[in-house]
């Protein structure tokens, strides 16, 4: 049998399967495994090429007849919040993000599961218990972070009491930028547009980090659940012949798959 090292990737295709985003089409997936010496600096490739993490496991979309996934990353330092987006930082002033290292809790994962039964009953991650939730956090080669946001605390309590948890961001830190790899959040909160203030607080910290880009992962045309992505402006669409600029999503919708 040939010896493969763990340091040089070997690329399988999954068989296909029904597509989650788009009714009627059936998609495919081309992957790897993330581990060995070289796992970041991998990540960091693949990346650049379209794939998002999971665990272990770098895969991107391989489907036959269909391109509608494009790989989306926002130009962190030339970002200017609009008047919506302005308005969603105000009505969460009170929240505070702190960066953690990877580890999951019991608290995490309450919301977690909250989370889930509430915008997700039905989808492929809807019977994850809290062992999954765990290795979901954990089985990470990369340089990964927690980011929680807590209600501030009463004042006179921050050194001895943390704010409630609201919402969490399991985040990479690349080369480049950091890639949101899954975020969730209080269902009872969900008027705070907890989502899109989570993108925003990455593009802020971005910045501060020094890093040009924020991954969003795939937006897809057709697909409600995932075009809010569009409006993070100006941003990247990864095309067969690079990264292509978007400045105005109505006019350059269908650029990124030309």
């Amino acid at each position: 049998m040939t010896q493969h090292s763990r340091d040089t990737p070997q690329f399988y295709l999954t068989a296909p399967s029904p597509c989650p985003y788009l009714p009627g089409r059936q998609e495919r997936k081309v992957f790897t495994h993330l581990v060995g010496n070289k796992a970041s600096e991998l990540n960091d490739l693949l990346t650049h090429g379209g794939f998002r993490r999971s665990q272990s496991i770098a895969y991107r979309p391989a489907c036959d007849q269909c391109h509608a996934c494009v790989s989306v990353r926002v130009i962190a330092n030339e970002f200017r919040p609009s008047r919506n987006f302005r308005k969603v930082m105000a009505r969460n002033a009170d929240l505070v993000g702190q960066s953690r290292s990877a580890v999951p809790t019991s608290e995490q994962y309450s919301i977690f599961r909250a989370y889930l039964d509430h915008r997700h009953r039905l989808g492929g991650m809807a019977d994850m218990t809290v062992l999954d939730y765990a290795m979901m956090i954990e089985d990470s080669h990369v340089e990964t972070r927690l980011i929680e946001y807590r209600r501030r605390p009463a004042q006179g309590l921050e050194a001895t009491t943390p704010g409630e948890l609201i919402a969490v961001a399991l985040t990479d830190i690349l080369g480049d930028g950091l890639s949101m790899v899954y975020s969730f959040f209080e269902p009872s909160e969900e008027n705070r547009s907890l989502g899109t203030f989570m993108i925003l607080d990455h593009i802020a910290r971005a910045r501060r980090m020094g890093l040009p880009y924020v991954y969003l992962g795939y937006w897809i045309d057709g697909s409600r659940k995932m075009s809010y992505k569009s409006r993070f402006l100006p941003q990247q669409r990864l095309a067969p012949t690079g990264w292509l600029r978007v400045d105005d999503d109505a006019s350059a919708q269908s650029e990124a798959q030309d």
